[in-house]
């Protein structure tokens, strides 16, 4: 099917309704866990870079996506606990809010807000689980819980290389002056183009960055 992708601000009345209702739902799940464990957020992705997008030719509206950082530094809880757990907290919440119970995908959960009446869902977020650490070496690294849907195992998975590099890359297209026309065409290019369901936005965003920094000369320039 052909996409249709076009840029909504995150200034947008509905984009700022959407964004307090789901910090709204994340500090209820926080009192509701405070007696187990205490957890920040933080939100990343289209919203934090207001790229946010909506494909006007499908059901499917447009997304945000928050980091939860849970403090458990004496491990106290498995992956699964803890993931099981801000489910139930979160789903608790959320419904009230009209959105529906949360899914359990490999990376994240993920709520959605839907017009039953049109079969369409105006919205959704996802909730990766992330711990933040400093390596042995003293770098900065992130794992996140991943859930092998076929095995029925959760476990910390370390980001992949790229996602360190990300910040990198992105700074250097601004610095460039590329992020404005070259990078916002390019992404919504790639979105129209995707059909893969299981290619996330958050996959094309880093395809788009690692192509405008190939085009234009970033690894030439840094040797």
């Amino acid at each position: 099917m052909q996409h249709d992708f076009h840029y909504i601000s995150k200034h947008d009345p509905r984009v700022r309704e959407a964004y307090k209702d789901i910090q709204a739902i994340l500090r209820g799940a926080q009192d509701l866990l405070r007696p187990k464990f205490t957890f920040r957020f933080d939100v990343v992705g289209s919203y934090q870079r207001n790229m946010i997008t909506y494909d006007s030719k499908s059901n499917v509206g447009y997304d945000f996506d928050f980091n939860i950082e849970v403090n458990d530094d004496d491990g106290t809880y498995k992956p699964k606990q803890l993931k099981n757990m801000l489910q139930k907290a979160i789903g608790a919440v959320c419904v009230k809010y009209g959105y529906d119970y949360p899914e359990d995908s490999t990376r994240v959960l993920t709520i959605k807000m839907k017009n039953r009446r049109e079969s369409r869902i105006l919205h959704s977020c996802d909730f990766a689980i992330v711990n933040n650490y400093i390596d042995d070496e003293g770098y900065e690294c992130q794992e996140y819980i991943h859930f092998d849907k076929p095995h029925g195992n959760y476990t910390w998975c370390e980001q992949p290389d790229g996602y360190y590099m990300l910040p990198e890359k992105i700074g250097w297209i601004k610095e460039n002056g590329l992020w404005d026309v070259e990078m916002r065409d390019l992404y919504i290019e790639k979105k129209n183009k995707n059909d893969n369901p299981d290619v996330h936005s958050r996959a094309v965003f880093a395809m788009a960055v690692h192509e405008i920094c190939q085009k234009f000369g970033f690894y030439e320039d840094e040797n």
